[in-house]
């Protein structure tokens, strides 16, 4: 019976998390253009709601590949450059997933509760 190594098993599972990631990307963007052209049919605004759809498959693609990446550099290449290349890889995610948070809902994160709250204030008048 073969012995499987470790490291293969941890490169195995985040090329699996590299593909789920891709995939989410391509059916969610696929999905976004179907949704889109039904919606075309219902007057609604598509632009802003196509750009909402695919927003958050942008937003879930960028979780799963970060996941990958810390997968493969904790488990499988756990050199000092490694960790610093995943650092670096998730301070770039974290900004981007960051920013298209923003985008989608037209609030930084931080500021989601406060604008939740003005909104709330501003139907009860």
């Amino acid at each position: 019976m073969p012995v499987v190594d470790f490291a293969e098993i941890m490169d195995s599972v985040a090329r699996g998390f590299e593909v789920a990631g891709v995939a989410v990307l391509v059916v969610g963007a696929f999905a976004a253009i179907v949704r889109a052209l039904v919606r075309r049919q219902s007057g609604r605004a598509l632009y802003r709601e196509v750009r909402t759809d695919f927003g958050h498959t942008l937003l879930l693609g960028l979780e799963i590949l970060v996941a990958a990446d810390i997968v493969k550099t904790v488990a499988v290449d756990t050199s000092l450059e490694s960790v610093l290349i995943l650092g670096v890889l998730v301070l770039v995610r974290t900004l981007l997933s960051i920013s298209l948070d923003a985008e989608i809902d037209g609030v930084w994160p931080w500021r989601r509760r406060q604008a939740e709250f003005e909104e709330a204030q501003a139907l009860r008048r």
